[in-house]
């Protein structure tokens, strides 16, 4: 493993001497450079890495501060500490502004300086470990996993890379259910500025109003019965990154007054509370339903609907982007493969074709559930129309599922088959399973997954 390269930089020998002496002494490597000159040149060439620069103020052919801002531009990650015979207040806070880690006095104490260069480069590994986390966790989400190459897809992905770049704060995503509108919203926050802050978000659909209520904008100690202490919601713990509310359509019209009132002022009182609270967030909101029929109706305020659409996106379905399934079905092959430990090479051409000419009422979502199903199923290499449970695939009593010409769901089919194999075997699982041509492990995993157990 490479040594920790420190740049010592002063113009007298004689410290420069006692600095690598002491440094060395401890394992790192040290660099010297006797003026700005040789600084750059250390710093420039790649294969000195440098993890550290201790730098001294007044050098022949420059400042320590210009040869600060030179470095930090160069390698913003590399702490600075800055030594100088000449301290003052001044060049102090010059120095911090100017990205300086440290600013040390001279004579340098050597045991001080010592646990100084440690304290600097623990504090710039963490910083780097963080970033490094960060990116990680935001990779799934980034524009090139949005999959899709058909002329929607590709328009949708440059609309959303153009709204991350930008500070406006609210936007509307609308499509179908399963359209990918959680992943969108998710791509918009982590390509943009407020990555390193929160991403909180909720389904509106999924709580009571009061509930939802406090969720959003917390609540104050005693504020109702079991309000045993004092919560922060959503908005508080999201401040500078970003809120995505999932089905705001299904948003109570008190709440959407409450909600309008805090994209005009960036205040809100937790539920209870009598203080502002005043936040900076990115409210990102969806929803698969039509809100201007939903707004005509009565059913949702005309002025939130129009203070949520400053930045629309209308996610396309999938039968708007049939090009797109092939790539689709391989990326979740590949997903499925590893989760369940098996090696399917893909589909027949047979099953590509069925896939390609079904209505997919469930977009996206229905695909991906329909190939991990399928995958499930199969005991072959690729998977064909009858992994799927269409066409002419047998059924308990001999008879065969037709398609319809309206299509069907997918989720929902495998759904009714599963309960009826139970109705019929009295909840005997491995009755159930024979009946339905799975093994042990494949029929528990489906009365898991509908919450038949």
């Amino acid at each position: 493993m490479p040594r920790t390269t420190v740049l010592v930089v002063d113009d007298e020998r004689l410290i420069r001497w006692a600095l690598k002496e002491r440094l060395e002494g401890t394992g790192y490597r040290v660099l010297e450079a006797g003026d700005g000159a040789e600084t750059m040149a250390h710093m420039d060439d790649g294969t000195d890495l440098v993890d550290l620069v201790l730098l001294d103020f007044k050098l022949p052919d420059t400042d320590g501060l210009k040869l600060l801002k030179r470095i930090r531009e160069l390698s913003p990650d590399t702490p600075v500490i800055l030594m100088t015979a000449f301290s003052s207040v001044k060049s102090a806070v010059e120095a911090m502004k100017e990205g300086a880690y440290h600013y040390v006095n001279k004579p340098v104490d050597l045991d001080e300086m010592q646990v100084l260069v440690e304290k600097a480069l623990e504090t710039t590994r963490l910083a780097r470990e963080l970033r490094e986390l960060r990116a990680s966790s935001s990779e799934p989400y980034a524009f090139d996993r949005i999959i899709g190459t058909s002329p929607p897809m590709k328009s949708v992905r440059a609309l959303l890379a153009k709204i991350a770049a930008s500070p406006a704060t609210t936007v509307l995503l609308t499509g179908e259910s399963g359209t990918g509108k959680d992943l969108a919203a998710k791509a918009i926050h982590y390509a943009s500025e407020r990555s390193a802050k929160p991403f909180q978000n909720i389904t509106c659909s999924a709580l009571t109003e009061t509930l939802l209520e406090s969720e959003l904008f917390g609540h104050e100690r005693g504020a109702f019965t079991d309000a045993k202490q004092t919560k922060k919601g959503l908005f508080e713990l999201a401040d500078g990154g970003t809120v995505f509310l999932d089905e705001i359509g299904e948003m109570a019209p008190a709440l959407q007054s409450k909600l309008l009132r805090f994209l005009e002022s960036k205040t809100f009182k937790r539920v209870g509370g009598a203080v502002d609270i005043t936040v900076d967030v990115r409210l990102i909101a969806a929803t698969n339903r039509n809100l201007e029929e939903e707004v005509a109706a009565g059913r949702f305020r005309g002025d939130l609907y129009y203070r949520l659409r400053v930045l629309p996106v209308q996610l396309p379905s999938l039968r708007e982007r049939t090009s797109d399934i092939p790539l689709l079905v391989t990326h979740y092959v590949d997903l499925f493969n590893r989760e369940f430990k098996k090696s399917v090479q893909g589909l027949s051409p047979e099953a590509l074709r069925l896939l390609q000419t079904l209505p997919w009422p469930g977009n996206v979502r229905e695909l991906k559930n329909a190939v991990e199903r399928a995958m499930l199923l199969t005991e072959g290499r690729e998977l064909t129309p009858s992994d799927f449970l269409m066409g002419a695939a047998p059924v308990a009593g001999g008879g065969v599922f037709t398609l319809p010409a309206s299509g069907v769901n997918l989720e929902e089919l495998e759904r009714d088959l599963v309960r009826q194999a139970l109705q019929r075997t009295s909840g005997n699982q491995t009755q159930a399973a024979r009946l339905l041509g799975l093994n042990r492990d494949q029929i528990r995993y489906r009365i898991e997954k509908f919450g038949f157990a």
